[in-house]
């Protein structure tokens, strides 16, 4: 876990160095500054932010990221709601539609991440859990936080396989693994690439994945939000955020140099970044301008009790505010 910390600072450490250094880009004076929370901040998946910072491309577009982790989808959208971010990075859609439901200042930037091929449940090896067959009432099993991703598969994969486990909130990816290997919980979760070297270290075994939800496949899970004050007052600065973001985004799908410095800030082998790129965060699913099968994320939303009846028609176009390319 102290590996994980080393690597969420040393990315942060870069990102401060590219700011400093982005005055061969634009005048320090025209740089435009955002604070960003980013729930599970070292997932690939919601690397935009600080991979983008550390290649200069934000900067590049008269933008300054202040980068933070937030320990889920809960306590990234209380720092959009209460302003104390204007950008939030990885929050479950279901959670971002009951927020705006009740009224408070959440807009959707971009789509986050459509499919749930990168979540997956664990076990440790010597666990006598093998199968979801062996799953009883008297196991617990993970989840981060309330509205969060895996709070919202976990309970698409209970309803799938009539599972009689106790959902347990226990944060993200690294206190799990630990909590998990300790026995404190039975059954713990995680995205990749986090645990995939124990993965191929056989320290621990998968038992589940999302990508087994037929009907989770094609819904856009997570979104990026903003602050909708921000987004009225500071709107050009947002619409250059999303140019920056899509930038990145390609950069980090063609530039070997993005492996490069995630495998260094991670510690992880090259190739198993190469391999988790490949396997578990194909491009197309975070795509930022593809949100998928709305009207199914709503009925999960309402079973899961975080909508009572779906947002209409005039409300999705208010919730959603992507900057066109």
């Amino acid at each position: 876990m102290a590996r994980h910390s080393i690597g969420l600072r040393r990315v942060a450490a870069m990102a401060v160095v590219a700011a400093l250094g982005c005055g061969a880009t634009a005048p320090a004076s025209a740089q435009d500054k955002l604070k960003v929370a980013i729930g599970q901040i070292d997932a690939w998946a919601n690397q935009v932010p600080t991979l983008g910072m550390r290649a200069g491309i934000f900067q590049k577009h008269g933008i300054v990221l202040e980068n933070f982790g937030t320990q889920g989808a809960g306590e990234t959208l209380q720092a959009v709601i209460s302003g104390s971010a204007d950008i939030g990075i990885g929050v479950g859609t279901p959670g971002a539609m009951r927020a705006f439901a009740k009224g408070a200042p959440v807009r959707v930037l971009a789509a986050g991440y459509t499919g749930v091929g990168d979540i997956y449940w664990f076990v440790p090896s010597n666990s006598p859990i093998k199968d979801v067959k062996d799953i009883t009432d008297k196991h617990t099993i993970a989840y981060s936080n309330s509205g969060s991703t895996s709070d919202s598969v976990l309970r698409a994969l209970i309803a799938y396989y009539g599972l009689k486990a106790k959902p347990t909130s226990t944060g993200g990816p690294p206190p799990t693994l630990t909590m998990t290997m300790s026995g404190q919980i039975d059954i713990g979760w995680s995205v990749a690439p986090f645990g995939l070297k124990e993965l191929q270290a056989k320290t621990i075994r998968v038992i589940m994945r999302g990508s087994e939800l037929p009907s989770m496949r094609n819904q856009t899970v997570r979104v990026e939000i903003v602050n909708a004050n921000a987004l009225k007052e500071r709107h050009d600065v947002m619409v250059r955020f999303m140019r920056a973001y899509r930038e990145t985004l390609d950069w980090m799908y063609s530039d070997p140099l993005a492996v490069k410095y995630y495998s260094e800030s991670m510690r992880l082998p090259e190739s198993l970044v190469e391999m988790q790129r490949k396997e578990f965060n194909p491009k197309a699913a975070i795509d930022p301008d593809k949100l998928s099968d709305l009207e199914l994320v709503m009925q999960d939303a309402i079973a899961g009790k975080f909508l009572e009846k779906p947002l209409s028609k005039e409300q999705l176009a208010e919730f959603i505010q992507i900057p066109p390319r």
